[in-house]
């Protein structure tokens, strides 16, 4: 697509604000009822998704150029989607997004890219990977564990460690964790090593698509020809790339599973036993990509029309991303049925979660507005009287260890796989 294709957006925006808090109806205080990060930084319109559809339109139209300014707006933006969940709680012909997406896009091929993201970019295409570590020391997690090798043998189910699991030595433990589940659930599987390749998610989210196809493409080739039909990864931004970004660009049919299914799914089989007691008291925050971004991708060809020249209609019936049936149930259920755990909820949750900071090459470009973002999350996890607060995304809990590094929280971070092998 183009800029130009999300003129109707930027037109149709009424400047309503939703984009900036939580769904109305979900708000429980004034402290925990603000959406948007961006707009809590910028203290600024544009800053907002409102304010970058104005951006785009007087950028279309040739009113203002990109400035310094612009840039700062433009990417100082996690990609969250809570502007998303709030505007099609009262529209449906909007997609405030992708429009973000396709402006952020558009000026990256304009040769617009924040000079911190240069290293990571050389990364992912020498090396594969966004934590310019080696390509040789990818599959080091799994030396010991006697795994398939999937660029040498065959299997219809490929374990995706993903950058952060594979690389970073706090995380490390939670590919192990997962692993060992996955056997003990009989799963016949095998792992790529070091010829696993990034996701090109977060390459997608920072406006780099080319990237994005240069990295599916590798992945989808390698999967094919191991005989790969399912994937399953421990990662939230994997698990969007593969399940929403990979079908929508690439046409992969391919099932994409995160570990939180797999592992709900056997405590209900009865094939996976938690019997250790975990005596923490914890708050689950929702990543965005595993929740309101992690929606499965529906393929619609059809047409936009108007009833009476002003009512928008499409047929057939467009798919409507309003982030309510994201993976929400599954790390819950986890959650209630470790013994000795006890599960407390935060304010936003859900479709309304506060963002961890660090999507959309935030922890990257701007690390202090990342920080911010993960310590307001920490304060109201913080406000449940939880011990810990647990997650599903590596990013997200790297992102909570650094904030908890200069900031006040005492808060314990855990992955909920990690968790749940403490209870095995």
């Amino acid at each position: 697509m183009a800029l130009e294709d999300f003129r109707a957006d930027a037109m149709r925006c009424t400047r309503c604000a939703y984009c900036k808090w939580i769904p109305f109806d979900h708000v429980k205080s004034w402290k925990y009822a603000k959406g948007c990060p961006s707009i809590e930084a910028g203290k600024f319109h544009s800053y907002s998704a409102g304010g970058r559809l104005v951006t785009a339109l007087s950028l279309m139209d040739g009113r203002s150029t990109v400035t310094p300014a612009v840039e700062d707006s433009v990417f100082k933006c996690t990609m969250c989607g809570l502007c998303d969940v709030s505007c099609k709680l009262c529209r449906y012909d909007m997609e405030p997004l992708a429009a973000m997406s396709e402006l952020r896009a558009t000026l990256v091929e304009d040769g617009h890219v924040p000079a911190q993201v240069e290293p990571i970019l050389k990364s992912l295409r020498t090396e594969f990977n966004m934590l310019q570590k080696p390509r040789a020391e990818r599959g080091n997690w799994a030396k010991e564990l006697g795994l398939k090798d999937l660029s040498k043998e065959q299997a219809e189910v490929v374990f995706h460690a993903g950058c952060r699991y594979s690389f970073d030595g706090d995380l490390g433990h939670v590919a192990k964790a997962s692993v060992k589940i996955l056997k003990q659930a009989g799963l016949d599987f095998g792992i790529m090593g070091e010829n696993e390749s990034c996701c090109g998610g977060r390459a997608h989210t920072m406006g780099h698509r080319k990237d994005m196809h240069t990295r599916a493409t590798h992945n989808l080739t390698a999967w094919k020809k191991a005989g790969v039909k399912t994937i399953v990864t421990p990662c939230s931004d994997c698990y969007h790339a593969f399940k929403r970004l990979y079908a929508s660009t690439e046409g992969s049919e391919i099932q994409v599973l995160h570990m939180v299914e797999i592992v709900d799914q056997l405590l209900k089989d009865g094939k996976l036993k938690l019997t250790k007691a975990v005596n923490k008291k914890v708050t689950y925050h929702d990543p965005c990509h595993l929740g309101r971004q992690g929606e499965p991708f529906v393929a619609w060809n059809g047409v936009e029309k108007k009833i009476f020249g002003q009512a928008v209609a499409y047929e057939p019936a467009r798919p409507r991303y309003n982030g309510a049936f994201g993976i929400y149930e599954a790390p819950r259920n986890i959650l209630k049925a470790i013994p000795g755990l006890q599960f407390v909820e935060m304010e936003r949750i859900k479709e309304s979660a506060w963002c961890c900071g660090s999507g959309g090459g935030c922890k990257e470009t701007y690390p202090d507005f990342a920080l911010s973002t993960a310590n307001q999350r920490l304060d109201e996890a913080q406000s449940t009287g939880a011990d810990a607060i647990v997650s599903a995304c590596p990013w997200c809990e790297r992102n909570f260890l650094d904030a908890n590094q200069e900031g006040a929280s005492k808060l314990e971070v855990l992955d909920i796989i990690a968790l749940v092998e403490q209870a095995l």
